[in-house]
């Protein structure tokens, strides 16, 4: 049945299984969808159950109908293709979206198919040479297995890769009239049932200072700006409504919730935009494909761009904290002493810091345990257990009881204590408004003639434009004091897109990198481990990985993972064997190996970053990786591996412990999918920071130790671009700390009138 949910969580995003008739809007010819329709069915093949390689299945395959029904599913049936060419169209870099469409077109003819498939094209009759779509199906994978092993031509390589991404994310995400897809019961998934309707909050925490712009039309959103003490001047000239205000903070996640609640409840009149909605815990449907549509960046399809690392970050009220995993580890000790020595940044080895995670923990509620951890935790935790190694219970700003596996898709239990529910709450409790639904376009800066100012300019406020049709005019906000706190991702892009030119900005991107390895513990009566692993809190254990000199090097986790995600990530060696993956996925423990990136990106375009690990990244991660297995087979796993591109794997019955380390001396961190080698890998990351670092001063960084900007007076960045380096640990705690004690320290400079009053020249 149909799951009450907010209507942008309910599925329609994406489309619905078995929709026929509907309007498209990609653009691909009929020719490029034809191969694309083959494309996808080599890629997820119909396997009739008379196939020889079910070993013998047969009859147990006949009783179930939902596995026989997902055996004979295709990636070509009805409307796939076109949604795959849909989102390839609407989410990827334009690049990769020509790169696919003249494959797609060279594929459509005979010689271009020769000329990619080499012999695999050629028959006994006329015509003799076929083009792809005409190709048996059997050759058709083969000639994909052969461009993901190929060494050169990556692009070619990429190409496929992306559509089998889209692919196998669109079949497991999709679904129907009543939010089901007739895939999960195969694989055994379901959507955790909607909570109790008396245990879960009706009221919106956030309604006495909320405007969300998508219900707006020009005239009543100056009404509701009225409504909550906003002075607004309809400037027609410039098509601009412009509105004042104190303090005007650009982000409303880890950082810019914080420094909400902490400025207005100084007594500051501040403003917080957010392009992103608004949803409450009765809005939520845990639906993968909407949820990561609406709740994450680029629609939760983002990578850098050459493919390398694909990346999550939140993109609603309450930012990442509304969607991560509840992690809360507070910023290491040594790195603490790191930054405040090497990187002369002293409050962060000073006693007012250490007061800032105090505050920030206490705020968030985080619990120091886990009454009932779920399956993948569990298999963490026993697999330490039995090699002796160290492992803790993660902390978490939710409940001790917490048993919530769907927190990346907006907690529906309303337990979780992200910036929504709480810095928000307080700060329109102070009288803030929140503006959903805007996207910010760039800041005013103006010269600065302020005498004994070693800035060059001043920020006046920004620039913003409503993503809703109704509204017609931008807004432009006008403060004494300009935040930016829209994540390491974008932080840059609007401050370059600004005029500001520190070398700094957009430089320095650290993304905690990670791999995963898998563990198989088929499900029986006597399996010491209960539940499936969608189930349970995502993050309760936490190990860390260290160097034969006590180094931390690593730390492993455990992630959220919907069948989508999971079947995109896969290696992918055949049709059969995505299946049978697929197959065992409820019982598939992963867990993560997260590393501090030395190496570091580059972001300066919104939508655009680029990364690359140093050597010592790369054996750390190896390490970490070698560490995962070992605890997954220690567990019990009957089966382990990694999502490197050859699909490395071992089956643990009957192997020795010589045989199992001459296993893990093949495991690899390997280089990106456009990288000239045969065997490749897709790294992941949900931790971006850096890319704004504080400095001492306009060589060392782009912002002081007040978070302010070395080159515009009054515009300040609270979030995690400013960290000096990458944190090694989840950085929630680290990012809300930093900017509570920055946003102490602009109220404090606001209180002693240390910035300029606006004029009403300001234009």
């Amino acid at each position: 049945m149909r799951k009450e949910c907010h209507p942008l969580l309910g599925g329609a995003s994406r489309g619905s299984a078995g929709e026929d008739g509907r309007s498209y809007k990609h653009g691909l010819s009929s020719a490029e969808m034809e191969s694309l329709a083959s494309v996808c069915e080599a890629l997820f093949p119909p396997l009739p159950l008379a196939d020889p390689s079910f070993e013998g299945k047969k009859e147990e395959l006949s009783r179930n109908k939902a596995v026989q029904s997902f055996y004979q599913a295709s990636g070509a049936q009805t409307g796939i293709p076109d949604e795959v060419a849909e989102l390839l169209v609407k989410r990827a870099f334009m690049e990769a979206v020509v790169l696919v469409r003249v494959v797609l077109w060279i594929l459509s003819s005979r010689l271009g198919t020769l000329l990619l498939c080499g012999s695999l094209c050629l028959g006994d009759t006329w015509p003799f040479v076929h083009k792809f779509s005409c190709l048996p199906l059997e050759k058709r994978e083969r000639v994909l297995q052969r461009w993901f092993r190929h060494r050169f031509l990556t692009p070619i390589r990429l190409a496929f890769l992306y559509i089998k991404i889209l692919c196998l994310l669109i079949f497991f995400t999709r679904v129907d009239e009543n939010a089901e897809n007739p895939a999960w019961e195969a694989i055994g998934y379901q959507v955790e049932p909607a909570e109790n309707p008396k245990r879960v909050p009706e009221e919106r925490p956030l309604h006495k200072g909320i405007i969300e712009t998508m219900y707006q039309t020009d005239t009543s959103l100056l009404d509701s700006l009225a409504d909550k003490g906003l002075k607004v001047t309809d400037d027609s000239k410039n098509n601009l409504y412009k509105i004042k205000c104190d303090v005007v903070i650009v982000g409303s996640g880890c950082g810019g919730g914080v420094a909400a609640a902490v400025l207005a409840s100084s007594g500051q009149k501040v403003i917080v935009l957010e392009k992103g909605n608004y949803f409450t815990a009765s809005d939520y449907s845990s639906l993968e494909g909407p949820s990561q549509d609406q709740l994450y960046e680029s629609g939760g399809i983002l990578a850098t761009v050459d493919g390398k690392v694909m990346i999550q970050a939140g993109s609603t009220v309450g930012g990442g904290s509304a969607v991560n995993w509840s992690a809360c580890i507070r910023t290491p000790d040594s790195l603490l002493q790191e930054w405040a020595k090497d990187e002369k940044i002293a409050f962060f080895g000073g006693s007012e810091y250490v007061s800032a995670m105090d505050a920030v923990c206490e705020r968030i509620g985080v619990t120091e345990s886990c009454v009932e951890e779920g399956f993948q935790n569990q298999v963490l935790r026993k697999g330490c257990e039995n090699l002796g190694l160290a492992v803790h219970f993660a902390p978490r700003n939710s409940s001790e009881k917490h048993y919530c596996g769907s927190c990346g898709y907006g907690c529906k239990k309303g337990e979780k204590k992200g910036t929504d529910s709480t810095w928000l709450v307080d700060a329109v409790d102070h009288g803030a408004v929140i503006l959903s639904g805007c996207k910010a376009e760039r800041f005013v800066l103006e010269k600065s003639y302020r005498s004994g100012s070693m800035r060059k300019k001043k920020c006046l406020g920004v620039v913003v434009k409503s993503l809703s049709n109704n509204i017609t005019k931008r807004l432009q906000i006008e403060a004494k004091v300009t935040i930016s706190a829209c994540g390491a991702l974008l932080t840059p892009p609007l401050m370059i897109s600004s005029g500001l030119k520190n070398r700094h900005i957009g430089r320095n991107l650290h993304l905690h990198p990670v791999l995963m390895a898998w563990g198989y513990f088929p499900d029986s009566i006597n399996s010491e481990f209960k539940g499936k692993s969608y189930e349970g809190g995502i993050i309760t254990s936490v190990h860390e990985v260290v160097s034969a000199d006590s180094r931390p090097i690593a730390i492993i986790e455990t992630p959220a993972l919907g069948p989508g995600t999971f079947a995109a990530l896969c290696p992918w060696e055949s049709g059969l064997d995505i299946k049978k993956r697929m197959l065992r996925f409820s019982r598939t423990a992963h867990v993560i190996v997260i590393i501090r990136d030395k190496g570091s990106g580059v972001v300066r375009t919104e939508g655009r970053a680029s990364f690359e690990l140093d050597a010592s990244d790369k054996e750390n991660m190896k390490a970490g990786l070698r560490q995962a297995l070992r605890i997954l087979v220690a567990a019990g796993a009957v089966e382990v591996g990694t999502h490197r591109s050859d699909g490395l794997r071992l089956k643990c019955e009957g192997t020795n412990k010589k045989e199992i380390e001459e296993f893990l001396d093949k495991v690899s961190a390997d280089e990106g999918p456009q990288s000239l080698v045969e065997k490749w890998t897709t790294y992941s990351s949900a931790h971006q920071m850096g890319s704004c670092r504080m400095g001492i001063n306009e060589k060392e960084g782009a912002v002081d130790q007040n978070g302010e900007s070395w080159e515009a007076e009054g515009l300040f960045v609270c979030d995690g671009s400013v960290l000096p380096s990458a944190v090694g640990v989840n950085p929630m705690i680290t990012i809300e700390s930093t900017a509570y004690f920055l946003s102490k320290r602009i109220a404090e400079s606001l209180r002693n009138n240390s910035f300029p009053v606006l004029v009403d020249s300001f234009c």
